[in-house]
């Protein structure tokens, strides 16, 4: 097979024709009735190679559809279907990102030789595009599968456009990493990036640390305090659970994205601020009542979703060979490896808290090996919470390890449930909340 390809065209018998002929040669043949039809079959299947899209169709026409796939994660390369006569819409459609034209009704051999030439030329750009990203993210993210290589390919197509973008995925998945990868190949790459987790914040809290305080504005406000939209002005602000927060806070933190100006609270005048926004979530917000839809579409000017592990099983091994080699470094251990047999291990397991969870095990697994090979032997170690850690360990390492066991005893005994966790160790739930997603636990 030479490649994947997706017709686009709302005549059937322009569908057909085209199928036939770039099967003969070899093609295997995706069809869309309209712009919204190949949306869905690229969410459905998005490695296709090259698409070849009419400019003129119902609902969502290929002009259109050209701008959507532009800030588009994998989106596959376009060539533009006319009739003869329109070159003025083959030249926008150019403008627009389309690689290449052709007009109907087409000489079989020429298309085929445009669509072999764009084909052999997009996976080349694709594959030094891929290197190239994974180059450039390599000093943040460990990873070996396509999936994160698309990822990285939209970290830089978007991360020199000043423009909120919104990072979704399941907890643990490695949001953030993708956030600090946007911010180091932006143009606030040597301006200050400031993180809020939104989650577990009272409507005080949230509104103190995002907009800021002067002194006395309410009971508590001991000092004046600028709040982390003038902390971060000229710099980059990741909101990490941004699906946490509550209405009210959301409007006001619309009102700021509108208007460019943040106001504390206690003070009359607003101040402008220039701030890059990054939102983080592991929910659906578009589907999420309690999100307003105008918030969303604010944030969300480009979407970058990140895989869980369990859709990207080839990163497991590189990753838990960097966790290990960073957890004896910090250790001051010597260098550690993992047995084939463990490793196997490792690739079998679920991982529902993704890469933090991976992370926070072969922590586990360097602080109970006391061989420089850690084993099938010390993964059973690491999963019986009452095993002690290797004497070498550190004090935190021993402290970790303990407050893991505790926390997965608590909330078992709970059945999962938090608030009542929370009770039993007597802590807020927001510092449970905290020490579960540090130990990989949420």
């Amino acid at each position: 097979m030479r490649g994947r390809l997706l017709v686009v065209d709302d005549e059937p018998g322009v569908r057909f024709a085209l199928k036939v002929v770039l099967e003969d040669a070899d093609f295997e043949v995706e069809q869309a009735a309209d712009g919204v039809a190949a949306l869905e079959r690229l969410d459905a299947d998005p490695s296709i190679d090259l698409a070849l899209v009419d400019v003129s169709m119902p609902r969502l026409g290929g002009l259109e559809l050209l701008d959507r796939l532009s800030v588009r994660q994998g989106a596959p390369p376009v060539i533009i279907l006319t009739a003869r006569g329109s070159e003025r819409l083959a030249v926008e459609a150019l403008k627009r990102g389309a690689i290449d034209y052709f007009a109907k009704p087409f000489d079989e051999d020429e298309l085929l030789r445009v669509v072999m030439r764009n084909v052999v030329t997009s996976r080349l750009h694709g594959e030094v595009s891929r290197l190239r990203a994974a180059l450039s993210l390599g000093r943040t993210m460990v990873f070996e599968s396509q999936a994160m290589a698309r990822v990285a390919q939209m970290v830089e197509r978007v991360a020199g456009r000043d423009v909120p973008i919104l990072i979704t995925g399941e907890t643990g998945s490695g949001k953030e990493l993708v956030a600090r990868a946007l911010v180091a190949a932006s143009k606030r790459a040597d301006k200050p990036l400031f993180t809020l987790n939104c989650g577990g914040l009272t409507d005080e809290l949230a509104t103190a640390e995002l907009f800021g305080h002067t002194k006395g504005a309410f009971s508590g406000a001991i000092r004046e305090r600028p709040g982390l939209f003038v902390a971060a002005d000229g710099g980059t602000l990741l909101l990490d659970e941004v699906g946490e927060l509550s209405p009210r806070v959301q409007s006001a933190l619309l009102r700021v994205l509108q208007e460019g100006t943040v106001r504390p609270v206690g003070r009359d005048e607003s101040r402008s601020v220039n701030v890059r926004v990054l939102a983080a979530t592991h929910r659906d917000l578009a589907r999420d009542p309690g999100f307003r839809e105008d918030l969303y579409y604010r944030l969300r000017v480009v979407e970058i979703r990140v895989p869980p592990l369990r859709e990207r099983p080839e990163d497991i091994i590189p990753l838990a060979r960097h966790f290990a080699n960073r957890a004896a470094d910090r250790m001051e251990l010597g260098p550690m490896r993992l047995a084939p047999a463990l490793e196997r291990t490792l690739v079998a397991q679920p991982w529902p808290g993704n890469v933090r969870q991976l992370e926070h095990v072969v922590h586990a697994l360097v602080a109970l090996s006391h061989e420089a090979e850690i084993g099938l032997d010390v993964w059973a170690l690491a999963n019986d919470s009452s095993a002690p850690v290797r004497p070498g360990g550190t004090l935190k390492a021993r402290v970790d390890h303990f407050e893991a066991g505790l926390l997965r005893e608590v909330l078992d005994a709970c059945g999962g449930n938090r608030s009542e966790a929370a009770r039993q160790l007597q802590v807020s739930r927001m510092t449970l909340v905290s020490k579960l997603k540090k130990h990989g636990l949420d």
